[in-house]
């Protein structure tokens, strides 16, 4: 896992382990960054499936409740069948764009 901070942003990449073992790993350092918004860039992995992404769920729910974006990049895998609650972009770049729009929202009490 490598951790890098940009701004008020940690993004969390991943390129071996499991998505399981990635949730473990960063559920064990949450509050290193949970006051942040967390980005988990994912695209150096192989196919997701759904189960795979909704491994992310209850930390994604845990880390929106604090008023901060949580959000996971990958191109791997069909967006139809990922659940509401999970942001999922399949670019770095659009994972930015979201962090800032849900800034914004955020702002206006949204």
């Amino acid at each position: 896992m490598i951790l890098d901070q940009n701004g008020n942003t940690s993004i969390i990449t991943q390129e071996k382990v499991t998505v399981i073992e990635l949730v473990k790993k960063i559920q064990a350092l949450y509050p290193k960054f949970k006051s942040s918004n967390i980005i988990v860039a994912l695209n150096t992995l192989g196919a997701f499936e759904k189960a795979d992404i909704v491994e992310f769920l209850e930390l994604s729910k845990k880390h929106k409740a604090t008023k901060q974006s949580f959000v996971v990049v990958t191109d791997k895998i069909d967006l139809d069948v990922v659940p509401e609650e999970i942001m999922v972009v399949p670019t770095l770049q659009e994972a930015y764009d979201v962090i800032e729009m849900e800034d914004m929202e955020r702002d206006l009490g949204f």
